[in-house]
């Protein structure tokens, strides 16, 4: 039976928007996961979210810009002040167990005839972004199946390379045409940046080359509330009712 993937992308510790998005997918008849990196970091679920992906869903997973600082032992003087707060939170949150699995995630792999990444294929680890075709033209050049699935600016979008043009297009359902290559960004499962609150993720058809693109509501103040529990910056809390 061919493959039918929910692909999740920047879950970053949102159990509650997690469960939503494991239960709309069921719904649609998914039979395999795929995580493009960031589990954890931002809100204030990190064990539990790990726990799901790792144990429970055993998918294929990369790396993330935030899953990489909680298990590295790096200088955070990048980040902004409050992902520094919630990275080193999350750091004291994870057992030793937890933190290995992490520093072990690969940077990119293939899946079934498609490529998986956090940011770009041409510099995995320096956690580029793609927010135009410009950017995501050096990502073609290293791409070599038809197919590549990425997160890490939350925000959902369809780069496409054809014969003679680099395309963009805003989010909706497609079949992937033969010849044509994609990179393709899934969103972010817990922390929309898109002005849509809903959580976001892809599910991709190996039977059909359908792709489609899936938001689901979830319980937002569930997830403020642990995220003030927790004790993390209130700025974390507010941006998800915004969805920036």
């Amino acid at each position: 039976m061919a493959k039918r993937y929910a692909i999740l992308g920047d879950i970053h510790a949102n159990i509650d928007a997690l469960n939503a998005v494991l239960i709309d997918a069921r719904s649609c008849g998914v039979t395999d996961f795929i995580s493009v990196g960031d589990i954890v970091g931002y809100n204030a679920a990190p064990s539990e979210c790990i726990r799901i992906v790792r144990d429970e869903l055993r998918c294929p997973v990369v790396c993330g810009n935030h899953d990489y600082y909680v298990s590295h032992p790096v200088n955070l003087s990048d980040f902004s002040p409050n992902a520094e707060i919630a990275v080193k939170w999350t750091r004291d949150q994870l057992s030793e167990a937890d933190r290995k699995w992490l520093y072990d995630l690969p940077l990119s792999r293939p899946v079934m005839g498609m490529t998986i990444v956090h940011s770009t294929l041409d510099m995995p680890s320096h956690w580029g972004y793609v927010f135009d075709v410009e950017q995501a033209k050096a990502n073609f050049s290293f791409q070599s199946t038809p197919v590549c699935f990425h997160g890490h600016t939350h925000v959902p979008i369809i780069y496409e390379k054809t014969q003679n043009n680099f395309n963009v297009y805003n989010p909706q359902d497609f079949r992937i045409v033969p010849g044509v290559k994609y990179f393709i960004n899934v969103g972010s499962v817990g922390q929309s940046r898109d002005g849509d609150v809903r959580a976001s993720y892809v599910i991709y058809d190996m039977a059909t080359k359908n792709v489609y693109f899936r938001r689901v509501p979830y319980d937002v103040e569930a997830a403020q509330e642990r995220i003030r529990k927790a004790g993390l910056p209130e700025a974390l809390a507010r941006r998800l009712a915004l969805g920036n």
